[in-house]
């Protein structure tokens, strides 16, 4: 009979098929399944609030999230919608920031979630681990600067417009 702690919360599966798990040996997947959780939320359950500071980083495994600012007046806009494969929480893993918007649940999703300490433990361990790791956070966060940059260009030749059919 396993017990939780022969059982790692997140299945090196799980791992291998997330962005994570890109770069990853079957043996590294189940290593780092095992520094990883799980966090499930249901419909409407609020992932990260605006301000918040923490050092965890989530993929998501199923379901969709919502990136929601505040406009005032207990307003918000939607800046981004979030499905699997999708990470949440990159700059206050890497550095510690605060998060800069809300994140809530539109569906009941599963993440996983690695905090960066026990990501850092597996240093010691395997240290080609923790940079594939990277190397995937870094490709996300490219993935949607470039997405950020396509969608800047298109607002500002609607509001020119230019190099458009508006």
């Amino acid at each position: 009979m396993n017990t939780a702690a022969e059982t790692p919360m997140v299945s090196a599966q799980a791992i291998q098929e997330s962005p994570l798990g890109a770069d990853l040996t079957d043996k590294q997947c189940l290593t780092l399944a095992g520094a990883a959780g799980c966090v499930c939320l249901d419909a409407g359950t609020k992932l990260l609030d605006e301000g918040h500071i923490d050092d965890t980083l989530y993929v998501v495994s199923s379901g969709s999230l919502e990136v929601v600012k505040p406009t005032g007046g207990g307003d918000s806009v939607t800046l981004q919608l979030l499905r699997g494969g999708d990470m949440a929480g990159i700059l206050g893993f890497v550095d510690g920031v605060p998060h800069s918007a809300e994140i809530r649940a539109l569906t009941q999703c599963e993440l996983i979630a690695i905090d960066r300490k026990d990501l850092e433990l597996l240093i010691a361990q395997d240290p080609q681990i923790v940079y594939q790791v990277m190397r995937a956070v870094v490709r996300v966060a490219h993935r949607i600067l470039g997405r950020m940059n396509t969608q800047f260009v298109e607002m500002s030749n609607y509001i020119s417009k230019q190099h458009g059919r508006y």
